[in-house]
């Protein structure tokens, strides 16, 4: 009868694990068909090591330049390779000795620079102040082609015209500035081209860290250890080309034939006035004097012509390079304008504010030398902006000698506000 008992409890297997039976599992929801990815349709750009270590060099630190961010620079590399990889230059570009980036947008801003600066606008905008000096007054670089051991005399000195007179030639002198500023545009446009380009970014390839005072870093040859080269090459116009090996003397023109070049340069000047195809004949000629290690009063004048040029024009940064020749050359004991070219080496340094250059340029300042009618009005003006006294300064901004007045116009206008701002607070 004990047996036939029920128990009071119901018996349940133990678990040992917490896996679900299958009965136990939830049912998951139906999942949709994968859907196919969609395939990019151009392959990812494979770039040459040539490429990539030109990339690399970008990102170096002694390659950074000031003034240039690295979202900028960055941003023209996403423009820059597509562009030349579709145009088919990137098999043809030399990347080992082609600019940075950050040199390449420096290059595009200063050419920017000079077709802003060679404007109508910005040509005449010292003539609307009452105290610019008269443009039928301003000096010309083909007024100064005079011997050495003769005065110049200033134009309007020269002719004593009528008030008539001197009102009509003031305007025909401002229609000839405005058709000359409308050629240079039309020159500047032209340089733009692809080979114009190409020799542009070529010359910003290689700049050196310590540019020796004697050469500038686009006249300096390649490494030349057998000596100076001497020119056979009888052609008179050549193109300006930067050296990346060293010079072949079939390609560069001797003395006899740089003197014949340089008359015809001049004369070209004088009647076309282009000053696209001038400079880059200048520089020709600068180049091959300097793989020839020709130093004499020729080369004195080539290199004053081209500052004259450049200083009317307002390319500053070749003038720059000619006044550093011309201080080497001159302390060599060649003859030439020393008195003008010290005149408008001081007057440069106020301009850009160069204190240290400034100090250095008075120091080396002889007795006879201050005593020159340019050197004393460069001078004086440094004395006048020095004080304050702004009366003196404009004063001898009517009476500048030479062609310093291109100068005092990059000048005139940031002392003129200072004038005003002192007057003001008075």
């Amino acid at each position: 009868m004990a047996s036939s008992l029920q128990p009071a409890y119901t018996p349940v297997q133990a678990r040992y694990t917490l896996q679900r039976t299958p009965q136990q599992q939830p049912q998951a929801p139906p999942q949709p068909p994968p859907q196919p990815q969609p395939q990019s349709s151009a392959p990812k750009a494979a770039w040459k090591p040539e490429v990539r270590d030109w990339v690399q060099r970008a990102f170096a630190p002694e390659n950074a330049i000031q003034g240039i961010s690295d979202l900028e620079w960055r941003d023209f590399l996403l423009t820059f390779l597509p562009k030349v990889q579709a145009s088919g230059e990137i098999d043809t570009i030399n990347w080992n000795t082609y600019p940075t980036p950050q040199q390449l947008i420096v290059a595009e801003r200063q050419q920017a620079a000079y077709a802003q600066r060679a404007t109508p606008t910005n040509m005449n905008a010292y003539s609307s102040h009452s105290l610019s000096i008269d443009p039928s007054k301003k000096r010309k670089s083909a007024d100064l082609d005079v011997p050495d051991n003769e005065p110049v005399t200033p134009p309007w000195k020269k002719n004593k015209r009528g008030l008539e007179d001197r009102i009509t030639s003031k305007s025909k002198t401002q229609e000839k500035k405005q058709k000359k500023a409308k050629a240079f545009q039309n020159d500047m446009a032209h340089a733009k081209s692809n080979e114009a380009l190409e020799r542009r970014r070529q010359r910003f390839g290689h700049i050196s860290p310590d540019p020796s005072p004697v050469r500038s870093r686009d006249d300096s040859p390649a490494e030349n250890p057998t000596g100076p080269v001497v020119g056979t090459c009888q052609k008179l116009e050549k193109n300006y080309f930067r050296l990346t090996s060293a010079p072949k003397a079939e390609e560069v023109r001797p003395l006899p034939v740089l003197e014949e070049m340089f008359v015809l340069l001049r004369k070209k000047w004088k009647t076309e006035h282009k000053y696209s195809y001038a400079c880059d004949q200048f520089k020709s000629l600068r180049q091959d004097l300097t793989v020839q290690h020709i130093k004499n009063e020729f080369t004195v004048r080539v290199y004053e012509a081209h500052a004259r040029i450049a200083l009317e024009i307002g390319d500053l940064g070749e003038y720059n390079q000619c006044q550093t020749q011309l201080r080497a050359l001159y302390r060599l004991g060649l003859s030439g304008r020393r008195d003008e070219f010290t005149a408008y080496r001081i007057l440069y340094f106020i301009y850009t504010c160069n204190r240290t250059d400034m100090n250095d340029v008075l120091a080396d300042l002889t007795t006879a030398e201050k005593r020159m009618e340019s050197v004393a009005h460069a001078l004086q003006v440094r004395a006048a902006l020095a004080s304050g006294n702004y009366i003196k300064f404009f004063r001898l901004f009517q009476q500048t000698p030479y062609l310093g007045a291109y100068l005092l116009d990059m000048i005139v206008a940031r002392e003129r506000l200072a004038a005003l701002s002192t007057i003001c607070r008075s």
